[in-house]
C-alpha cells in the first residue's frame, strides 16, 4: 500500500488545486445569484461618506471583509499568509488560518506568525474539531497565544475527511468539544464549516452551548470534497464524485441562521463585492473571501491582490450608495427581492420575509 503523503504536503496540494478552477462546485450555486436588491435613485449620500465598518469576534474592522482561512503548515504558506495578513492590516480586514493541525501536532510554524505584518488585525486561528476533541484545552490556548490569534475557529468537515485519503472517521463529541473551548479559552471560540454550509439545527445547538460567532462556508465557492476527491486514487475517488456538489448554499446557511443571535460570516463563492453584498443584506455581519484573493495573488502577486480587495470593497462601498445606505445597519434593512430557489430554504418564521417585495 502507498504511503499516505505527509502533512506538509496535503497543504501544498490543496493551495495548488485552489490556485486552479477545477475545485468549483459543478452545479450547485452559493444562491446569491437567487437575490436582488432593491436600487434607490434618490441616496442622499456621497459615496465616500458611506460606512462600512463592521465588528467580528469582538473587533472592529474598517470594512465587513475576512480574507478566509486557506492555508499553513508548508514551505510556501509562508508568503502566502504574510502577504494576505499584511493586507488585511493595510486595509482593516480580517484574516483567517487555514488549519493549524501542522502547528498543534508537528510543531510546524511555517505561515503561522505573522503578527509582525499584522500586528492589529483581526486574526482567526483555525483547528478542526477532531483535533480539538482529542486536545486538552490548554494545549489549545498554546496555539492560540503563539500565532497570536483573536478568536479561534473550530471547524466542521465530515465530508471532506471522509474523502480524504487520510481523513478522519470519527467525528463524536462535537458539541461537547466547542462546549467545553467555549468555557476554557480566552478567545471567542467561532464554528464554521468547510464548504458544506451549517444549518439551522446546527445553529441552534451551537448557540445553546454558548457559541456566538459562525462561518458558514456554504456550498457554492470551493468544494473541498471536491478538492479531496482530486487528491485521492483514482479507485478511490467516485465517492467524492458523488458528493463534489454536497451542502447548504451559502445564501441559505445565511438565512438559516437568521434570528439566531449568532454573529455570521459569509463564506463560499463570495466572488465578487456585489455577492457580498447580498450576503450581508441577509444578514451577515461579514463575508469571508477565500479562493479569489489567492487566485489574484497567484496571477499578481502583492499588487494583483490589493487590486484584487480594492475592487471588492468599491463594489460594496456602491452597493450600500444604490440602496441608500449610509452604513450596514442601515442596508440590512433595506427591501430584497428573493427568488423561489433561495425561498425554500427561509424559515416561514424567519423576519426576512418582512424584507421581501411581493412575497
Amino acid at each position: 500500500m502507498p504511503k499516505p503523503p505527509d502533512i506538509r504536503s496535503r497543504k501544498a496540494d490543496h493551495v495548488a488545486l485552489c490556485e486552479t478552477d477545477e475545485v468549483a462546485f459543478k452545479q450547485k450555486t452559493n444562491l446569491l445569484d437567487d437575490l436582488e436588491l432593491v436600487h434607490d435613485a434618490l441616496p442622499d449620500l456621497a459615496l465616500e461618506a458611506v460606512d462600512l465598518g463592521a465588528e467580528f469576534a469582538g473587533k472592529r474592522l474598517a470594512a465587513p471583509v475576512i480574507i478566509a482561512a486557506m492555508t499553513g503548515g508548508f514551505g510556501e504558506a509562508e508568503a502566502i499568509n504574510r502577504d494576505l495578513a499584511s493586507v488585511a492590516e493595510r486595509y482593516g480586514l480580517g484574516f483567517g488560518f487555514g488549519s493549524q493541525r501542522p502547528l498543534l501536532q508537528d510543531g510546524i510554524e511555517d505561515g503561522y506568525l505573522i503578527r509582525d505584518v499584522a500586528p492589529s488585525a483581526l486574526v482567526l486561528g483555525n483547528i478542526g474539531v477532531v483535533q480539538a476533541r482529542d486536545t486538552p484545552s490548554a494545549q489549545l490556548q498554546r496555539l492560540v497565544d503563539r500565532c497570536g490569534a483573536d478568536a479561534l475557529v473550530v471547524h466542521l468537515n465530515p465530508a471532506m475527511e471522509v474523502v480524504q485519503p487520510e481523513g478522519d472517521q470519527d467525528f463524536r463529541g462535537g458539541l461537547g468539544t466547542i462546549a467545553r473551548l467555549v468555557g476554557d479559552l480566552s478567545v471567542p471560540v467561532v464554528v464554521k464549516e468547510t464548504g458544506c454550509g451549517l444549518s439551522r439545527s446546527v445553529g441552534e445547538r451551537i448557540a445553546k452551548v454558548g457559541v456566538q460567532w459562525v462561518d458558514t462556508s456554504g456550498a457554492g465557492g470551493t468544494s473541498w470534497v471536491g478538492v479531496e476527491a482530486l487528491r485521492s486514487r483514482p479507485e478511490h475517488r467516485d465517492l467524492g464524485e458523488a458528493f463534489w456538489d454536497w451542502g447548504i448554499p451559502t445564501a441559505a446557511s445565511v438565512a438559516q441562521l437568521h434570528g439566531l443571535g449568532l454573529g455570521v460570516c459569509a463564506t463560499g463563492g463570495v466572488s465578487s463585492g456585489l455577492y457580498g453584498a447580498r450576503a450581508l443584506a441577509l444578514g451577515a455581519q461579514v463575508v469571508g473571501v477565500a479562493r479569489p484573493f489567492l487566485q489574484a495573488r497567484a496571477r499578481g502577486g502583492l499588487a494583483g491582490l490589493e487590486a484584487a480587495v480594492e475592487h471588492f470593497l468599491a463594489e460594496l462601498r456602491l452597493a450600500l450608495l444604490l440602496t441608500g445606505s449610509p452604513d450596514l445597519t442601515a442596508f440590512r434593512k433595506t427591501p430584497l427581492v428573493m427568488g423561489p430557489r433561495l425561498g425554500r430554504w427561509v424559515p416561514r418564521s424567519s423576519a426576512l420575509w418582512d424584507r421581501v417585495v411581493g412575497r
